[in-house]
Parts: structure tokens; C-alpha cells; sequence
């Protein structure tokens, strides 16, 4: 296949097979935004159920009091729900 006639969420499953990222790093690879990033991964995690491979999510961190615990883990939290921080490491997404 072309790589002009590659869908966005068949380039971001590619990008996620070669190695780690956030979604701030495959928005800009991927001319998107980290939220529609987001949103994609979401489709591509039910796209790989039933192969053997599977999306797998590091969860956001807090900088400041190490908070790790978020309900939804494919989130762009902006604020750490314990200190109140801003200082939120992103998570991160791969395809193994």
C-alpha cells in the first residue's frame, strides 16, 4: 500500500509498532492534534483486538507527587486530581 493511501489510524498503528511515543509526539509526526491522537488510538486499540497484538498504555504521572492512578488511561489530564499540579507527564502509547 501506498503510503499516500494509508488511512490516519493505519499510520498511527504503524508509528505505535516502531517504537513508543505520546500523543503530543505522534500528533506531530502525524500532522494531528494530541487529542485526535487520542481518539484514533482508541479506534486502532479495538482494531488489534482479536490479533496478537494489542495497545498498550502507559498511564499519565504527576511530576510533582508521582499520581498514576487515572480511571481512563489513554487521557490527556490536565490537572493531577491529588496535588492539583499541572505538571503531568503524558502517556504512552505502543503496539506490541
Amino acid at each position: 500500500m501506498r503510503e499516500a493511501d494509508e488511512t490516519t489510524r493505519q499510520k498511527l498503528a504503524d508509528a505505535l509498532r516502531a517504537e513508543p511515543a505520546t500523543p503530543s509526539e505522534l500528533a506531530t509526526q502525524l500532522d494531528l492534534t494530541p487529542h485526535s491522537v487520542v481518539r484514533h488510538a482508541e479506534h486502532v486499540s479495538r482494531s488489534v483486538e482479536g490479533t496478537d497484538e494489542q495497545l498498550l498504555v502507559a498511564p499519565p504521572t504527576c511530576r510533582d507527587c508521582g499520581f498514576d492512578d487515572y480511571d481512563d488511561l489513554l487521557n490527556l489530564p490536565s490537572r493531577c486530581p491529588d496535588c492539583k499540579s499541572e505538571s503531568i507527564d503524558e502517556p504512552t502509547l505502543t503496539i506490541e
